[in-house]
């Protein structure tokens, strides 16, 4: 075997350089090809401008521009042969009158409506498709007793069942609105029609669901025969006197709220709330107890009700203010004392004749309220005894 020279050596050195250098030019040109074909897909796949996609379909949207059309302009022909696949709306009716208000504004203002300080708050509240509402009240408890191995069981006395039947009545607004705002593209009408309507709903439920007498409205809390709560039976509300005529006592003015506390049941004072005007918070929240401390604390949290005896209160305008024979303070649970009834639709009908120059908006649906336990509520009466 022969040794190689420095000469073969450099040969082979510049054969190596040479196939390297191609194997290099090689990989350059075939990273270059692979860029440009990149770049000319990333041209033809983008969109610029293009708007984002919803993640979900919004099946609401037709429903919207339709209703707007309508209440902008009057023209119902895209709401005639619209139909909804929803939950709380299913379809746009005008045969009775009036068009479904589209889902959005109609959660505006049933969140108003919940948002607000009136019994809704704290009652039951529940949807029904029907002219009634039926509610089954267990007002007695299931015997029972001790058993021996060899004696006879005797029979149990069986629970008593009150049925109570919730009746729907009819709510309206009538807000109004010139021809000329509405013609106003920016002019946001569904949020101004929202707030007009809430606003009329919520006076107009608030003061029923505390006096109202079941004639075209439902049955407030203040409506059955209250007695005395020694002598107190199913069908009437039990009270608590306030030890003065007119006002509340002129000593240990506090233990007619206390007395109030503890004429409710335990298993109802667990969800219980105090409910009263502001008038009469105002002389409450003074009261004191034999330590000389206040029995009214503010929350601690924004948008946490105040608390009396550690009882959440509920200022309600509608009730009564301090006087003779009036009942100006509530206290019970709600949820279980007290049921509102009402149907998830809320119908709209547009008359731009009655009022011109300005349109008129009939908004309607139906609601009803009644005591649903006559045990779950307790009333302080101003009186002696």
């Amino acid at each position: 075997m022969t040794e190689a020279t420095p000469t073969d050596m450099a040969i082979a050195m510049a054969g190596f350089l040479k196939e390297f250098n191609g194997f290099q030019g090689e990989v350059k040109s075939a990273l270059q090809q692979q860029e440009e074909r990149l770049t000319m897909l990333n041209a033809k796949t983008m969109a610029y401008g293009r708007p984002a996609l919803s993640a979900s379909a919004e099946v609401e949207v037709p429903h919207v521009k339709a209703f707007d059309a309508y209440i902008r302009t009057g023209d119902d022909d895209a709401l005639r042969g619209l139909v909804l696949e929803g939950k709380a709306m299913s379809s746009a009716v005008a045969a009775d009158g009036g068009y479904l208000v589209d889902p959005r504004t109609a959660d505006t203002i049933r969140s108003m409506l919940v948002s607000t300080s009136s019994l809704r708050a704290i009652a039951n509240v529940v949807q029904v498709e029907g002219a009634s509402f039926d509610v089954l009240i267990d007002r007695s408890e299931v015997g029972s007793g001790w058993a021996t191995e060899v004696a006879a069981q005797t029979e149990t006395s069986t629970p008593t069942i009150e049925r109570i039947s919730i009746k729907l009545h009819e709510l309206s607004a009538m807000p109004k609105a010139s021809q000329r705002l509405l013609d106003d593209s920016a002019f946001d009408v569904e949020g101004w029609l929202a707030g007009k309507i809430a606003t009329r709903f919520i006076r107009a439920e608030s003061a029923a669901f505390v006096s109202g007498d079941g004639v075209d409205k439902p049955k407030g809390i203040l409506l059955p025969g209250k007695v005395a709560n020694a002598s107190w039976t199913w069908g009437s509300l039990g009270y608590i006197p306030s030890g003065a005529a007119a006002d509340f006592a002129t000593t240990n003015a506090a233990d007619c709220i206390i007395s109030l506390v503890y004429a409710l049941g335990a298993d109802y004072r667990a969800n219980a709330s105090f409910v009263m005007n502001s008038k009469t918070a105002g002389a409450v929240r003074k009261m004191k107890d034999a330590d000389g401390r206040f029995m009214w604390s503010d929350g601690l949290a924004a948008g946490e009700p105040a608390r009396l005896m550690g009882y959440p209160v509920l200022i309600c305008e509608d009730m009564p203010d301090i006087g003779a024979n009036a009942y100006p303070v509530a206290f019970g649970d709600f949820k279980s004392g007290y049921t509102i009834a009402e149907r998830p639709d809320l119908r709209m009908l547009r008359d731009p004749f009655s009022a011109k120059p300005h349109v008129l908006f009939y908004a309607s649906k139906r609601v009803g309220g009644e005591v649903t336990d006559f045990a779950a509520i307790k009333l302080l009466k101003i009186a002696v005894s």
